[in-house]
């Protein structure tokens, strides 16, 4: 499988090495050139520096065969646009993007595109073990 990766901070980074690990090819696209360090020296996909919301770009990073494109740069709005180009514009099969605004990205995901909501996550996450607490307080008392 063959998947571009919008965005080499620490979650873009992780997962283009974690696809790499099990054996995809990966091209990973980031503004900042120093990013490529979080790859490591033996990261065998292409880096592409420059913005990913020029489409340019991203044909540098070869979206047009790409099987899979995941948006996770620290931009809501950039992220979006771009994971909305990538499923119609070039027809990427499967797209994802980090939203980290949870009323947008329940709206985006209305609207059919595949969000993830780190916000939402940790809310969650913190209200169920606030709820496990009072629980298991209510008990003991």
């Amino acid at each position: 499988m063959f998947v571009v990766v919008v965005g080499c901070g620490r979650v873009g980074a992780s997962i283009a090495q974690s696809l790499i690990d099990d054996g995809h090819d990966v091209n990973v696209i980031d503004q900042n050139a120093e990013a490529l360090a979080r790859l490591g020296d033996d990261f065998p996909g292409n880096f592409i520096q420059g913005p990913a919301l020029e489409t340019t770009v991203l044909e540098r990073g070869e979206i047009e065969r790409a099987d899979a494109f995941v948006a996770a740069t620290n931009g809501d709005n950039t992220n979006i646009v771009i994971a909305q180009v990538a499923r119609d514009r070039y027809q990427v099969p499967f797209v994802i993007a980090r939203v980290l605004d949870p009323s947008r990205a329940k709206f985006y995901a209305e609207q059919g595109l595949t969000t993830i909501c780190p916000t939402r996550t940790a809310i969650e996450m913190m209200e169920s073990a606030l709820r496990a607490f009072v629980a298991e307080s209510a008990e003991d008392a």
